[in-house]
């Protein structure tokens, strides 16, 4: 923000390298995630990471166009045969998430939120019973399960042995992660410890 007060915008990624205390491996690191819309490198308002500009540039040579017309052109971009750019390097997975900023700059690889909501069948743990299939919200990954959140203040149990039913399951990572939105079947209500056991639906 300083840098900016002292000599205005940004015109470019590379500029960012001037700032004070922002070294070549910080760059590197946050390059992919900055956008300079007004720069006059078009990729600098994309998500493809400076490391990977010479391909671009390859492709848009190979095709006789800039890179800012193969951004812009769905026809030139369907001649393109990602397997003549793979190197030891840049593999399939590289270029065809660079395939993809290019048909979209600016997208967000996020995708849609999904709308969530807690059962109104259940307000506190009294509410639980056995068998009820509930919507719930992984809160806490440990060696041996996930907690979820159901909605009752009182967090659940799947023990690593109901992640997967009939899989053996090694590490719960390998099967849920952390805020993902679960259901769940209810195996066991103990009022008197407060403990909700619960499984995979």
């Amino acid at each position: 923000m300083d840098y900016r007060t002292e000599n205005g915008p940004f015109h470019n990624r590379k500029e960012l390298l001037k700032v004070p205390r922002l070294g070549a491996k910080a760059f590197e690191q946050a390059a992919g995630f900055l956008r300079v819309p007004d720069s006059d490198q078009p990729l600098d308002n994309s998500a493809v990471h400076p490391e990977s500009y010479p391909i671009v540039e390859k492709m848009a040579k190979d095709l006789k166009c800039t890179v800012q017309e193969l951004m812009k052109s769905p026809e030139l971009r369907a001649k393109i045969d990602i397997n003549k750019y793979v190197t030891d390097k840049v593999g399939i997975p590289t270029l065809t998430d660079i395939m993809q900023e290019l048909e979209k700059p600016g997208r967000d690889p996020r995708g849609p939120l999904k709308k969530f909501e807690f059962s109104n069948e259940v307000h506190t743990i009294e509410d639980v019973k056995a068998g009820m299939e509930l919507p719930g919200i992984i809160s806490n990954i440990t060696n041996f399960g996930a907690f979820v959140d159901i909605g009752v203040h009182v967090k659940g149990l799947i023990h690593i042995s109901q992640l997967a039913p009939g899989k053996f399951i090694k590490d719960p990572t390998q099967v849920v992660s952390l805020q993902q939105q679960v259901m769940v079947k209810v195996l066991s209500v103990d009022l008197e410890r407060q403990r909700i056991s619960l499984a995979m639906a």
